[in-house]
């Protein structure tokens, strides 16, 4: 492993990526409104196309919002949902391109040149607010805390119960301390020499 040739510590490597895990179970520990404000204020620097903000999260804490979430997840998810200290719905704002004349003050016209066409949108939206939810998923490891993203889910429901027309989920995520035998075993990934060709 080339691991010198990054500048982050080998810590911090294991921490975001190599020992980092998608958890099944979690503790009773809490996330805070605070810890999530600090993962959202770190991972909002990511790259997009255009500096657009399509990433919309809402935060499943009540009792009464968990239960009309969980009914929507798969079978095989609903128990470790009803159970994590936290809950998000990722979802894109198909309507980002209304923030564009703040988020790109140097060519506020983007809006209107590019974005004018909602099919145009609906797939710029779903590109960038899925790059944004990668971004999300390693700052909450960055937290300390573990991420269980999911789309085992009925989106249409989703959609309906917590979103409206102008909005697509993307997936619903577990965040928490992990819990007893939280891992699954870690599954084979491609070789650096499966993947990357040079021409």
């Amino acid at each position: 492993m080339s691991t010198h040739f990054l500048a982050l510590d080998a810590a911090a490597q294991d921490l975001l990526f190599r020992e980092a895990r998608t958890a099944n179970t979690f503790t009773g520990e809490p996330v805070t409104d605070e810890q999530v404000q600090a993962i959202y204020d770190l991972v909002r620097f990511g790259p997009t196309a255009y500096n657009q903000s399509p990433l919309r999260v809402v935060l499943v804490r009540s009792p009464e919002g968990r239960e009309r979430l969980v009914k929507h997840m798969a079978e095989g998810n609903q128990a470790k949902t009803a159970a994590a200290p936290l809950v998000a719905i990722l979802a894109a704002d198909n309507e980002f391109h209304e923030e564009l004349p703040s988020l790109l003050p140097h060519f506020p016209q983007a809006k209107d040149m590019f974005f004018a066409e909602r099919p145009v949108r609906e797939q710029s939206a779903l590109l960038n607010a899925a790059l944004q939810a990668a971004y999300f998923i390693v700052g909450i490891r960055a937290a300390g805390l573990a991420a269980g993203p999911m789309t085992g889910l009925d989106f249409a429901g989703v959609r309906n119960e917590f979103l409206d027309d102008d909005h697509t989920p993307l997936m619903v995520v577990n965040i928490g301390k992990p819990g007893e035998d939280a891992w699954y075993p870690r599954s084979p990934r491609l070789a650096y020499d499966e993947v990357v060709t040079t021409v």
